[in-house]
């Protein structure tokens, strides 16, 4: 009995430990989640407000300015505001789609093929990924301008196929999830390497293929500096390139229900994307971060 006693009040100890260290965790946790609805909530209700009362300070309460706001916002002439949405949409769904896919079979062949110089291009991509994008973009606008191949929408589709996070996470997740033995069984019934690419191996992938196309399509939505360099014209302007116009115009004309009208707008197609493609992730990102 003696010596039980300790180990009872040793695991009473660890149990009281744990649940404190659990009770931090979940503060932290719902501190964090708390702060980002709020930040959600006052963009939404930015919306319901005029300029003048936004500029008064916070509110917590709707105004009664959505539909002058939605009228001045798609209204305006100058900045193509619907037309805008559409071109990202257009350039981020297209970006996505072709990183997702390209990147998958660059990290196919790393995984299943042992060619001669197989290791240095491994690291080299991995080597790339420490590079910020915006260095090589000043090159790549450089050479756009000198053979005069801009204000496209190609130019900044077909520069984001070269993503090498996408290719590092695509491999972890095949070298943890696609047995060599597949591979073997696919060709010996007489598949050709593409047909087993598409029709064995993406389903394998799919769930690190949704995680991977979410991440690409935030990014091209996201993205600023590459379109506000390469689009010149007013009807091609990305969302982004919008929102940056309407921020940085005169103070006569400066209009903050209109600009928080437009980011609430902008967030909309990440959260459906992100809807349709939720259950997923967690798949996705646990099997892609655990090798063997």
């Amino acid at each position: 009995m003696e010596i039980n006693r300790p180990l009872k009040q040793v695991d009473l100890k660890s149990k009281l430990t744990l649940y404190f260290f659990r009770f931090i965790v979940y503060l932290v946790l719902i501190l964090f989640a708390a702060a980002i609805i709020f930040i959600f909530y006052t963009l939404v209700i930015n919306t319901t407000r005029a300029h003048v009362q936004i500029q008064r300070g916070l509110s917590l309460f709707p105004g009664k300015s959505f539909v002058r706001n939605f009228k001045a916002l798609f209204g305006d002439t100058n900045m193509f505001v619907a037309r805008g949405i559409l071109n990202s949409l257009f350039i981020a769904t297209c970006s996505a789609v072709l990183t997702t896919y390209f990147s998958a079979l660059s990290a196919y062949s790393l995984h299943l093929y042992r060619f001669k110089g197989r290791t240095f291009a491994y690291m080299f991509i991995l080597a790339i990924i420490m590079i910020p994008s915006q260095i090589a973009s000043i090159g790549l606008v450089t050479i756009l301008y000198r053979v005069n191949f801009v204000d496209n929408y190609w130019v900044i589709i077909l520069p984001a196929i070269a993503s090498p996070t996408t290719v590092f996470f695509m491999k972890q997740y095949l070298d943890s999830n696609l047995p060599y033995e597949v591979i073997e069984a696919a060709r010996v019934d007489g598949s050709h390497e593409f047909r087993t690419f598409n029709q064995i191996v993406l389903p394998i992938l799919s769930p690190a293929m949704a995680v991977q196309f979410i991440f690409a399509f935030v990014a091209s939505w996201n993205n600023l500096f590459f379109p506000s360099l390469i689009i010149q014209s007013s009807n091609k302007r990305t969302v982004p390139v919008i929102i940056s116009l309407l921020s940085a115009s005169s103070p006569d004309t400066f209009d903050t229900g209109k600009n928080f009208m437009l980011m609430a707008w902008a967030i909309v197609p990440m959260i459906i994307v992100y809807l349709i493609f939720s259950k997923r992730i967690i798949k996705g990102i646990t099997a892609g971060s655990v090798k063997g």
